[in-house]
């Protein structure tokens, strides 16, 4: 009964939530506990949040009253956004990075990430489960797992389809209908691959264009913030409240825009796609086409036959990460990258089911960032996925963005350069094939554009008039799924 009287948020964007709050049809708080209550229902089988927080109705309650005295804040007044779990709020929820070695951290003071959004009047819901340290803790866990909080499920089909990783919760929360919004990190396809496995909408802004300070940290070269919902609308009006030069990104909501869009299509890295998701990224170019776009295809980048590594990452780790540990209070149990190793190693039992020997392998460097191999990836990445590779493909043929088939290849090229990148459902692949890291690829898939540095505007128009032309969003059937698993 609960369920069915809450069923006006399925698929619920901000403008509409907005709406009926200023008519004063809804109240934050009747939001918020429309949310809590599908949570409930669901998010037992999902596993997509690690932590409510407990001041979230109070929030909602007193962001009310405040409309009704004085009036809205903007866009995100009392809308509810769920947090990674390696963001801080300086709340009574914990910032643990999915680690149950930070499992009783509580931040003294928010991220400028939760402070922007608490300024913007937006209800911090709670926070996101993740894959662990961010997918750095070990080279066999799942997408989606961390000892504190579990596996997160694809709503989808849950057990059954890749869920994505390392913003998993963030992007499944969205996908499920169990917030509004939600905000992700990405350091290498982060937010990118959960958003594209879970049909969702998921910016990866330029490097340096959302603060990184509160959040703990993989690199400081390639990690940032970004937001993750079901609407490119909503994504720009989120964006708008993280970056920190006060840009309003929906004015760029310009679908006629593909009528004078260059878009390339780099053909070097579609090649090992399977028969259904080729199939998705020609629908792409054909809807792009009939739109008025000119699209270049194929497009050719220098670096294609580049050997990539990931000693930036590997180096970077430990640097980052005992800095952040180290400002820690001595309550907190680990205090440095070694620390965190030898408590998992204590408590093996709850900390060690997929063990640890990315922490390990990190844990070798000098963590001073002055090695060699440190030191030529770096510049490496800057060269051949910069100018060698998206800056080339893009003057060459003076294209506004390049086109990939969700986190294939695309977002990585961007995260080693610090390129933005947005991705907007694209289909629903039927069938699937077994991908390298073993899950199979069929399920909801996203089209990715990819830019030059600071080129969200572009993108926001190119992905806008994408997903006005073919609004591939499709709500997953949950209570089905619950059924067949409580018949089982």
């Amino acid at each position: 009964m609960e369920a069915k009287r809450n069923s006006w948020i399925m698929e619920a964007d901000i403008s509409s939530l907005q709406a009926a709050m200023e008519a004063g049809t809804l109240s934050s708080e009747h939001i918020i506990e429309a949310y809590l209550e599908r949570i409930k229902q669901f998010d037992g089988l999902l596993r997509s949040i690690i932590e409510i927080n407990p001041e979230a109705q109070a929030i909602a309650k007193a962001l009310d009253a405040e409309r009704a005295l004085k009036g809205s804040r903007g866009p995100l007044h009392g809308i509810p956004i769920l947090l990674k779990d390696n963001i801080e709020t300086g709340d009574q929820m914990h910032t643990s990075a999915g680690s149950v070695a930070l499992a009783e951290w509580n931040a003294p003071e928010d991220s400028v990430v939760a402070k922007q959004l608490r300024s913007a009047g937006a209800v911090l819901l709670g926070k996101a489960n993740m894959t662990e340290w961010a997918n750095y803790m070990s080279s066999k866990m799942w997408a989606g797992y961390s000892s504190r909080g579990g596996l997160t499920l694809n709503p989808y089909g849950p057990g059954e389809l890749f869920v994505g990783g390392s913003s998993s919760g963030s992007g499944v929360a969205v996908a499920a209908n169990l917030v509004t919004a939600a905000i992700g990190t990405e350091t290498s396809g982060s937010i990118i691959s959960p958003a594209s496995q879970n049909g969702i909408v998921g910016l990866k802004p330029t490097v340096g264009l959302v603060s990184q300070s509160g959040i703990i940290p993989l690199t400081r070269s390639q990690d940032t913030a970004g937001p993750m919902a079901r609407t490119v609308q909503d994504v720009a009006i989120v964006l708008g409240a993280l970056n920190e030069i006060g840009t309003d990104y929906t004015k760029f909501l310009d679908e006629s825009f593909l009528q004078q869009a260059r878009i390339g299509i780099p053909r070097y890295y579609m090649k090992h796609l399977d028969e259904d998701r080729l199939r998705i990224v020609e629908e792409a170019i054909d809807v792009l086409k009939e739109k008025g776009a000119t699209i270049v295809d194929p497009v050719t980048l220098p670096c294609e036959d580049v050997e990539w590594d990931w000693n930036v990452l590997r180096y970077e780790f430990k640097c980052y990460v005992n800095e952040y540990l180290a400002a820690l209070p001595e309550t907190v149990p680990v205090r440095t990258l070694q620390d965190v190793i030898i408590y998992n190693e204590k408590h093996a039992e709850i900390a060690l089911k997929y063990g640890q020997d990315k922490l390990i392998w990190c844990e070798q460097t000098s963590g001073t960032l002055t090695e060699a191999d440190y030191v030529e990836s770096l510049q490496q990445n800057k060269e051949m996925a910069g100018k060698q590779g998206i800056d080339h493909a893009l003057y060459e043929h003076r294209l506004d963005a390049l086109l990939f088939l969700g986190n294939e290849s695309g977002p990585d090229l961007a995260a080693r350069v610090g390129y933005p990148v947005i991705t907007v459902p694209g289909g629903y692949a039927e069938n699937g094939v077994i991908a390298p890291g073993g899950y199979i690829t069929k399920g909801p898939q996203g089209i990715t554009f990819v830019g030059a540095a600071n080129s969200e505007p572009t993108l926001f128009k190119i992905a806008f008039g994408y997903e006005q032309a073919t609004k591939h969003r499709i709500s997953p059937v949950l209570m089905k799924r619950l059924d067949h698993l409580n018949r089982k």
